[in-house]
């Protein structure tokens, strides 16, 4: 089903800035909002319930998946994070946009069920500065950062799958490539269309 609104799947490297870069470009632009995952992993640093996630637990998480209430869901680094099928359809029938910032699994999940999905990858400037930002955020144990590097390589290997590529070296160079992608696909001809059928019937295009 083809719906007026766009969805924009941000993914990355834990530690690559896709949380920093979704949340700076629903600051900037009124018309995309973001799609709260579930996860039942427990919250980090200021963080709160139905703000950057819905904390759930394993059981609830569990009765959500059954019901068919996700339109993907994913094992990351030994906790389980869904997206709700409902919160985004409901979005984008109304003509609005959705982000979504998740890992390449739940990414490439979403991609199946709506083709027309905008997929996009965010790559660290080098393995050392992830590392880097890693350790500087403080807010994982040594070990679990040394998890996190060891998966990098898996992920890194998605990139050829989604659509459009950022490589967040400067912030703002990064946030401006993001917004960049955002604006195309608003000016795709389907989207005009449908945003602007009044245009298009009084120039006589069918």
């Amino acid at each position: 089903m083809e719906y007026p609104g766009h969805l924009f799947v941000v993914a990355a490297p834990s530690g690559t800035g896709k949380s920093s870069l979704v949340k700076a470009l629903i600051e900037a632009d009124a018309g995309v909002r973001p799609s709260i995952s579930h996860t039942t992993r427990k919250p980090r640093g200021q963080e709160r319930h139905g703000r950057e996630y819905f904390f759930v637990s394993q059981e609830a998480f569990d009765a959500l998946a059954e019901r068919g209430g996700f339109v993907e869901w994913a094992l990351v680094h030994g906790n389980r994070y869904g997206t709700s099928r409902q919160g985004i359809e409901q979005r984008m029938a109304e003509g609005g946009d959705v982000v979504l910032e998740i890992d390449w699994q739940g990414a490439l999940q979403i991609k199946q069920r709506f083709a027309n999905a905008v997929l996009i990858f965010v790559l660290p400037p080098s393995l050392a500065e992830l590392r880097a930002r890693l350790q500087h955020r403080g807010e994982d144990a040594p070990e679990v950062i040394d998890l996190r590097m060891q998966n990098v390589g898996q992920e890194l290997a998605q990139v050829e799958k989604f659509d459009f590529v950022i490589i967040n070296e400067l912030f703002e160079r990064a946030l401006s490539d993001l917004k960049a992608i955002v604006h195309a696909q608003r000016l795709r001809y389907s989207a005009q269309r449908a945003a602007r059928p009044e245009t298009f019937k009084a120039l006589n295009i069918d």
